[in-house]
């Protein structure tokens, strides 16, 4: 019972939840003030008690749940119902609902109360499991607070309704389903962020890039401060992906123990702290030490602070975190959030829905059970998926919610679309039957235009006879015009030249002319009055003023006196004088002036020079006669030019006159016929632009006749479309909702599970309802998204053309979360950097810089891609995943920095993992899309891989016709949409524009072409593939091929290949094939060399054990593939479904075999065959006992049957030999190289190895593979000491160093060797993306070795894919078999060795047997727990350190310590790995029979048949053991040959259920009928269920004996082990009801039974320990002085009559190893195959130990299962006639079970 400080603490935390979660479904005063007073009087008065705190933990996380959206969904579950804990305590039920907006089922538990298993004990069922197991205050109704139990949801549902109505009649209504809405639209949805009290600030860490314990702290320090000095109570909130370091959870752990981190503040903030709180000390009365301030500090942070922690269940993160920090269980209340309920579902899509238009309300119901279905249903096919599969698939109410949410802007969307589709064709319809209505109005109106155009023809007719006369006058007119100007250029040519000759002459006398003006510029008044004033001057003076007065002689008449007297009255008025001179008529000269001047002129002192020293007016008057009368000599020679040039423009003159009037009469002339011309021009425009509109009218009849005619086709198509449009209109509803539930939840499931949904549920569902949905009948999801032209270009951009690829692209671009494509051979990568080109940002997280192109696409709207990822994504990106956006969604923060969000912004997501494990609330955030290969893609791209290399023509060709074929389908959908567009956007009379109808008219031709060359490309395309289809073969069995590769890490997870490597393997193949002539020769060829080039490649890499599953595989789907295997044999051959209980009728095959045969002879093919083997039983018994009956021949007709057949007939007589049987079946179907095992040398290998291509080491132990590498760096030129080879073993700090070498031989071109990956887990992911990073750009010589050991389980793999996939992986094992094993030890040592020792012959003896020693117990381990109860890691070392220790003690002593070297070889060199100590007994009996003095005289026999051998050198022991030792079999080894079958039965069981495991899945499930595979296990259940009795009741047992005696005791305890087995677990009902038959025989009076099941016992030693007991106390012996004493008797159950007087007979024992014979009564060699015969009864009695009998007894170990080792029970002395280590060395053991 929970006691009452369990109850207090129930009710605190109850209480303070209530009003939080209330708080939190209103908000500000949700719930109105009744319930506020209700709920807030109790947790104030219980906050004052609370010393504790109130730290709180909810534990959620979008995990397949939710918080639930409104009143009439969450009840239900929104208050805590009854859940097992951990160590199975039922707590009962306490009201503690949920804190969050959307509240769910929660399980809360406080520490106290689940340490009590007898918590739930002792209520009663009825209460325990009572249905609503509810509990809260106000369940009898708003007042006084009553913690009472709510017996009726429906009531509790009417109240809660009442009341949220009472508070919206008094505030703003509140709709809880909206209320959710807004919180989904920040991007929150009601998820971890939601549970929160609504009345407190809530503060979590903001994430930046280098965020760490110190900003925690920082962060957390700042909290303590708000909530204890500042007095702000608040929410500290903290999701699992805040947890950057694993060390973040340290401080939360002492954050919620205790609430004291230490060091979180510095001493001066510790000061400033107890400074602050000092005064609320002493307010209290209390002592204001520093003690005393910080207690109250941090009691005040633990009241005033909430914690709040939202860890995701998921994988075991949270399991070991709960481990590791304690308080994250034991301090806080958790609160599980488990999935809707489908009336949640139902509930919250009705409310969504009630806002959605043009959907009847009926319909709104169906939909809304639709959603929810859908939902329910993908959770069941996630669980089918994940045990199937094995891959997680999480829905979570944020992915329902997103599926309204597409579902509603989908349908608003496609209903836009579809009005506005409707609308075109509707306005091209109109147009095209209007076009037919004008086509006789334009007729008409052409008459018209035709009779105007004639009478304007008429009028230009007229005139244009009248222009023609009036020109032919102007023509005459210019005619002579034109010869009379012809006369005048003539005349004028020679007044030209005339004029120019004068010039020229007139040139000449120019320089004279400016001489004589020069010569007066000279002169002036005051030079010429000097000169008048001379008295006398010289004669040359004198003859100069003579000269002047001669030149200028008026008239011509020569002065008489002409002296100096004269000269001054000339000169006498100087300024009349000199201006006469200027004006002198130059030109004029008389003659006789000139004959007077000739004298003077010839006068050499008549020189101005001369004269100018006489003076200076002198002498310009000089220089102007002579250059004056100068001038006039060259005038008077142009004289008679200037006269003949004078006459010469007379005549010109007169001649242009009369040009001139010709010219005016023809410009009259010219006016005229203008003023005709424009009258005609005019008139010719008119008729032209009546000819024209005449014209324009005819072709818009033309063109509509042609359009009506060529659109004709559209007409009836356009119409079709309309009709089907409408009809769509009605099913829209429907068909967007199928739509939006493919694209919301279809993306990671593969094609089967996706046919199945659609198909097997989610139609026929539709289908059934009561109220049905419109939907289109056989509607395919893809048709509403895309059509042809969007998938020509999707393939043209690179996607492959399956159908799986076009859904996976569809979903990819209408989805509206984030898609995550899983993509590991990067097929949808490649197709999206096609798809958006440029404007694509492609980044990998922790690249240089990578947050700021983040920042920037989402700042500028670009498309991002972030390659890559892992299973985990980057803290600081999870704002971005959840679009958890600020300021109105206008801003992001990423890391410290708030971002501009823009609307366009879009992000992918890439993984390059092939099965990776998201957690929900990533897929919450993310639609994942499954971009895997698929079988018939990649066939699709095999086969033009493989036509490219055969026949590149024919490769080209197609290529080029699918380019062609899928540009046809985008151009006609580009012109439909055209012809569409332009003939309704065409307004008014559109027949008008010519353009527009030419246009139509070519869009359709061309359209009309591109039909045409579509056909004819379909013509060709056929005959390509057909071609093509010749090598289909290649690329269909390649294509099996990498899909039974890619399962081969369901085997070990270590083998994973990528698809790059195999298309490099499937290349190399293709070229190494052998040519042929034929083509079909040529395609067998191909295949052939395919599967064995993929073979050897694998094979390298797979363990030996391997090997054959991987045949085997590829055998059988090779044959399924070819039609030649039955599936239904191979079935019976894998699952081997033998009929239970069917009893052998002959002494050669088991039971179980004989139950095989019997289900195997209900098939047709088998039909007889029990009864044929029953009738011909000694040739059945000759085949079943052959050493390999799988090489001989069946009896009788069945000699005829297929190898498959066979092999179903030898897996029910031997499976020991299937391994065998496959193996031959293997070579028979596909040829014997497949199983000769041979091995690929290391230099082959590294051929195929590159920068990209690392090689990958598979470690076994004592083996090691680097040698190879060393030896060939040393062949070629790259080894330690030239510094060209990188050797380093990982662990202890190396990583350093690795890393470096890495980036040195990148660059340089070295090689890099890395030993034991597998030790530094932390650092494989660094590791993963230098490979990567280095595996392009990187020096081509560039090389990487890496070494690893594979991880013991599957969920230990810790090796990265990326590694893994890309390298050329090696396995090197040690050798196999007693030959192998022991030329290997031997090989250790050398010649030298033998001859080391002085001791020769017993130092070789003993070294001979200890090599064989070593062989037998490293090879002992293959036969599992019967070779060793546990398996022990010996090694070589082991063997060498021995001999050394051989060799010392030799040395030292003069004779062979035997028992000395035994005990150091078996007790401490080999026995120090040996833990168990029948093991350790197994040990030292092997080297008691090994190594003895009787070895020396050669009488030992090491095997059967193999003797110990004589002194020989090195190559002598080698030829002894190649010729001597015996073929492998157990007897080597001690062991009886039993042990073999078991061995190799264990290994056929185990090949055949992994190859089970690895058939395809894929099955027909559109036929929907059968029992699914749950509905089975269900009936099997309720079965079961039904045949479990009923519990033993202990208190009736126990009132039957007063005496409790030790079988009592025995009893009351396997009653209430029995008890609990029935009530929590579920055995085999066989086993079940036995034992309960057993112990109701036994507790009916206490009488130990007749016989005992010794088997049947939870605890069988307790019974052998009360047979000791009761007869020490009937002897009074002490119990610690006695033992069993063990007789085996020659009897069987059913012979024994009455129990024993003492002790007890036990039966159902088995033999391991031996069996029990009989007769003798003694231990016997095994029969062959009669692997565990059964003991008859044992008597088992307790003796004292000094009576017990050791002589000729083995000291047998009795184990429950075979699986011995922990199952040890006890210890029974049988008797034996052998020596006991016979039966030592051939395990032979007692079991309870087999």
């Amino acid at each position: 019972m929970v006691d009452g400080k369990d109850q207090d603490m129930l009710r605190r935390v109850t209480m303070a939840s209530t009003k939080k979660f209330f708080d939190a479904l209103g908000g500000q005063g949700a719930w109105g003030l009744p319930i506020r007073r209700a709920l807030s009087e109790g947790p104030r008065r219980e906050r004052a008690k609370d010393r504790a705190g109130s730290l709180e933990m909810t534990r959620s996380r979008e995990c397949v749940s939710g918080g639930r959206t409104d009143a009439s969904a969450f009840l239900e579950d929104s208050f805590l119902s009854p859940d097992v804990m951990g160590d199975g305590t039922v707590l009962p039920g306490s009201f503690l609902p949920t804190v969050c907006r959307a509240p769910a089922a929660a399980v809360w538990a406080h520490e106290d109360s689940a340490r009590r298993p007898g918590a739930a004990a002792d209520l009663g069922e009825e209460l325990l499991f009572a249905k609503p197991n509810i509990f809260c205050h106000f369940s009898h109704g708003i007042g006084e607070p009553k913690y009472l139990a709510v017996t009726n949801v429906a009531h509790l549902h009417k109240l809660l309704v009442d009341v949220l109505d009472s508070y919206n009649e008094v505030n703003a209504v509140m709709n809880l389903v909206r209320g959710v809405r807004r919180a989904d639209s920040t991007g929150e949805g009601p998820g971890p962020r939601s549970p929160r009290p609504a009345s407190l600030g809530t503060t979590a860490i903001s994430l930046r890039k280098g965020y760490g314990i110190p900003d925690l702290k920082v962060d957390l320090g700042a909290q303590y401060i708000k909530s204890a000095v500042k007095n702000v109570p608040s929410v500290f909130l903290m999701t699992d992906s805040q947890v950057a370091e694993e060390q973040f959870l340290v401080l939360i752990n002492d954050l919620l123990a205790s609430g004291e981190i230490p060091g979180l503040f510095t001493d001066d903030e510790l000061e400033n702290i107890i400074s602050s709180v000092r005064p609320q000390v002493k307010s209290l009365g209390m002592n204001d030490t520093r003690e005393t301030c910080w207690k109250f500090f941090i009691d005040k942070v633990r009241r005033q602070l909430k914690v709040i922690l939202c860890f995701s269940p998921v994988g075991s993160v949270l399991r070991v975190r709960a481990r590791k920090f304690p308080a994250i269980v034991n301090c806080t209340a958790i609160n599980w959030f488990h999935e809707w309920p489908e009336d949640a579902l139902v509930s919250v899509s009705a409310r969504f829905l009630e806002e959605t238009e043009g959907i009847q309300g009926d319909v709104k119901a169906s939909i809304s059970l639709f959603i929810a279905y859908v939902h329910t249903t993908v959770n069941e096919m996630s669980r089918l998926y994940l045990a199937t599969e094995r891959r997680y698939n999480y829905t979570t109410p944020k992915t329902f919610l997103e599926q309204i949410k597409l579902y509603q802007n989908l349908l608003a969307r496609k209903r836009m679309e579809l009005v506005a589709k409707i609308e075109r064709l509707e306005n091209g319809l109109m147009k095209l039957q209007s076009t037919a209505s004008q086509v006789d109005d334009l007729k008409a109106k052409l008459a018209i235009q035709e009779a105007e155009l004639k009478q304007k023809n008429e009028n230009a007719d007229k005139l244009i006879q009248v222009v023609g006369v009036e020109t032919e006058k102007v023509s005459k007119e210019k005619a002579i015009a034109d010869e009379e100007e012809a006369k005048v250029e003539v005349i004028n040519k020679n007044v030209t030249e005339k004029q120019k000759a004068c010039e020229t002459d007139l040139a000449k006398a120019e320089p004279a002319l400016l001489a004589a003006q020069e010569a007066l510029d000279t002169l002036n008044k005051n030079n010429l009055t000097e000169l008048k004033s001379f008295g006398s001057p010289p004669d040359a003076v004198v003859n100069v003023t003579a000269a002047v007065m001669i030149l200028t002689a008026p008239g011509g008449k020569i002065p008489k006196d002409k002296s100096w007297k004269a000269a001054k009255i000339m000169m006498g008025k100087v300024d009349t004088f000199l201006d006469s001179l200027k004006k002198f008529d130059k030109e004029h000269i008389p003659e006789a002036c000139l004959k007077a001047f000739k004298p003077y002129q010839g006068n050499p002192t008549f020189d101005p020079e001369f004269i100018r020293s006489k003076s200076t007016a002198a002498a310009g008057l000089c220089s102007w006669c002579i250059n004056i009368v100068r001038f006039y000599e060259v005038y008077c020679d142009v004289a008679p030019k200037r006269q003949a040039l004078e006459e010469a423009n007379a005549e010109l003159a007169e001649a242009q006159e009369k040009l001139s009037r010709i010219k005016n009469k023809i410009a009259e002339l010219n006016a005229n016929l203008s003023n005709l011309t424009s009258a005609f021009e005019k008139a010719t425009a008119e008729k032209i632009k009546c000819q024209q509109e005449a014209d324009a009218t005819n072709r818009v009849i033309s063109l509509a006749n042609r359009l009506v005619g060529g659109l004709a086709s559209e007409n009836i198509r356009w119409a079709e479309s309309v009709k089907n449009f409408k009809s769509q209109g009605v099913t829209l509803c429907g068909d967007v909702l199928l739509i939006s539930a493919f694209v919301s939840y279809m993306g990671y499931f593969t094609k089967k599970y996706r046919n199945e949904l659609m198909e097997r549920f989610w139609i026929p569902y539709i289908n059934k309802l009561k109220v049905p949905i419109p939907i289109t009948e056989g509607l395919d999801p893809l048709s509403l998204l895309t059509d042809d032209a969007d998938v020509a270009t999707w393939n043209n951009q690179g996607l492959p053309s399956d159908r799986m690829s076009t859904e996976n692209a569809t979903i990819l671009c209408n989805t509206e979360r984030w898609p995550l494509i899983v993509d590991a051979q990067l097929q949808g990568i490649k197709w999206i950097k096609n798809k958006y080109g440029r404007e694509l940002k492609a980044i990998r997280l922790g690249q240089k810089s990578y947050l700021d192109i983040i920042e920037q696409a989402i700042s500028e709207g670009h498309t991002l891609l972030i390659e890559n990822i892992g299973e985990t994504v980057d803290p600081v990106l999870d704002p971005l995943l959840g679009r958890n956006t600020i300021k109105k969604g206008k801003f992001i923060k990423i890391g410290d920095k708030e971002v501009e969000y823009h609307p366009k912004f879009r992000l992918i997501l890439h993984t390059k993992y092939f099965n990776p494990h998201y957690k929900p609330e990533v897929q919450a955030q993310c639609t994942l899309i499954n971009f895997l290969v698929t079988r018939d893609g990649l066939e699709d791209q095999l086969l033009a891989a493989v036509v490219a290399k055969e026949r590149p023509d024919l490769e080209q060709l197609k290529a080029n016709l699918t380019k062609s074929q899928n540009e046809f389908k985008i151009v006609l959908k580009e012109l439909e949409d055209s012809l569409l567009a332009r003939l309704s956007a065409a307004s008014g009379n559109f027949l008008g524009d010519t353009a527009l109808v030419e246009n139509l008219e070519t869009t359709k031709h061309t359209a009309s072409e591109i039909e045409e060359k579509v056909q004819e490309a379909k013509i060709t395309e056929a005959k390509i593939n057909e071609a093509r289809e010749n090598y289909r073969p290649a690329a269909e069995r390649a294509s099996l091929l990498y899909f039974i590769l890619n399962d081969l890490n369901k085997i070990n997870p270590i083998y994973q290949f990528s698809l790059k490597a195999f298309n490099m393997v499937f290349e190399k193949a293709i070229q190494k094939t052998a040519p042929a002539e034929e083509v079909k020769q040529r395609v067998i060829n191909l295949t052939d060399e395919i599967t064995y080039s993929v073979y050897m490649y694998t094979a390298r890499g797979l363990f030996e054990r391997d090997k054959l599953i991987f045949l085997a595989q590829v055998a059988f789907q090779v044959l399924s593939m070819k039609k030649e295997l039955n599936p239904v044999e191979l079935d019976f051959l894998l699952r081997f479904p033998f009929k239970a209980g069917a009893l052998s009728p002959v002494d050669f095959l088991q039971h179980q075999g004989w139950g095989g045969i019997k289900a195997l002879s209900e098939m047709d093919e088998f039909k007889n065959l029990d009864s044929d083997i029953e009738g011909s039983a000694k040739r059945w018994k000759k085949l079943v006992e052959s050493e390999a009956p799988e090489k001989e021949i069946f009896p009788k007709e069945w000699k005829n049957k297929t190898a498959l057949q066979k092999l179903c007939v030898l897996r029910c007589m031997r499976p020991d030999r299937m391994t065998y049987a496959v193996r031959n079946f293997v070579e028979e179907k596909m040829g014997s190289k497949f199983v000769e095992g041979r091995s690929v040398e290391f230099s082959k290998s590294y051929e195929e190895s590159s920068p990209s291509t690392p090689i990958f080491f598979i470690l076994s132990p004592g083996v090691d593979p680097l040698k190879d590498v060393e030896a060939l760096g040393k062949k070629l030129g790259f080894t330690i000491d030239n510094g060209k080879l990188h050797n380093v073993s990982l662990g202890q700090g190396q990583e350093v160093v690795a890393e470096n070498a890495l980036d040195v031989a990148a660059e340089m071109g070295h090689w890099v060797i890395l030993q034991n990956i597998h030790l530094v887990a932390r650092w494989l992911s660094t590791l993963d993306k230098k490979v990567e990073r280095y595996s392009t750009g990187s020096h081509e010589d560039y090389r990487v070795f890496i070494s690893a050991e594979p991880a013991p389980s599957p969920e230990s793999h810790i090796i990265p894919q990326g590694i893994l996939e890309n390298a050329i992986k090696i396995t090197n094992e040690p050798p196999t078999g007693m030959h192998a094993n022991l030329r290997k030890a031997l090989d250790l040592f050398t010649q030298d060795t033998l001859e080391m020792c002085t001791k020769e012959i017993e130092f070789k003896c003993i070294l001979f047997a200890l090599c064989y020693f070593h062989a037998v117990v490293a090879e002992r381990r293959k036969f599992g727990a019967q070779g060793w109860n546990r398996s022990y890691p010996f090694n070589n070392g082991d063997l060498t350190i021995s001999i050394n220790v051989l060799y010392n003690y030799l040395e030292a002593n003069t004779k062979v310590p035997w028992d000395d070297l035994r005990y150091l070889f078996g007790e401490i060199m080999y026995g120090g790995h040996i833990t168990d100590d029948w093991d350790r007994r197994l040990c030292r009996t092997y080297l008691a029979e090994y190594v003895r003095a009787e070895m020396l005289e050669g009488e030992t026999l090491l095997a059967p048949g193999f003797q110990i051998p004589p002194n020989l050198d090195y190559k002598g022991y080698h030829e002894y053991i190649n010729e001597n030792l015996p073929p492998e079999s157990p007897y080597l080894y001690g062991l009886h040959p039993n042990a073999e079958i078991g061995f190799l039965t264990v290994t056929s069981e185990k090949l055949f259920r992994t190859v089970l495991e690895m058939q395809p899945k894929e099955t027909d499930s559109a036929g929907g009928t059968g029992v699914s595979r749950e509905e089975k296990v269900k009936a099997m259940l309720e079965e079961i269920l039904e045949k479990v009795p009923e519990t033993f009741n202990m208190a009736e047992i126990m009132a039957k004996s007063a005496e409790k005696t030790p079988y009592v005791v025995v009893a009351f305890q396997e009653c209430e082990r029995m008890n609990i087995l029935t009530n929590e677990m579920r055995r085999s009902l066989k086993e079940l009801n036995l034992g309960l038959k057993e112990l109701e025989a036994w507790t009916t009076d206490f009488a130990l039974p007749t016989t005992v099941w010794l088997a049947g016992f939870f605890n069988p030693q307790s019974f052998l320990t009360a047979i000791m007991q009761s007869m020490a106390r009937k002897n009074e012996w002490p119990l610690d002085k006695m033992c069993l004493s063990v007789e085996v008797t020659k009897k069987n159950r059913e012979d024994m009559t009455a129990p024993p007087r003492e002790g007890a007979y036990v039966y159902g024992l088995f033999m391991e190893g031996a069996r029990w014979d009989t007769q003798t009564g003694v231990i016997a060699e095994a029969r062959l195959k009669e692997l565990t015969p059964a003991m008859p009864v044992v008597f088992i009695k307790a003796i004292p130990v000094d009576r017990m009998e050791t002589k000729n007894m083995y000291e047998c170990p009795v184990y429950k299962t075979r699986i011995r080792g922990p199952t040890y029970v006890w210890t029974f002395n049988l008797k034996t006639k052998e020596k006991a280590a016979k039966w030592i060395l051939a395990a032979v053991a007692l079991l309870l079970q087999v």
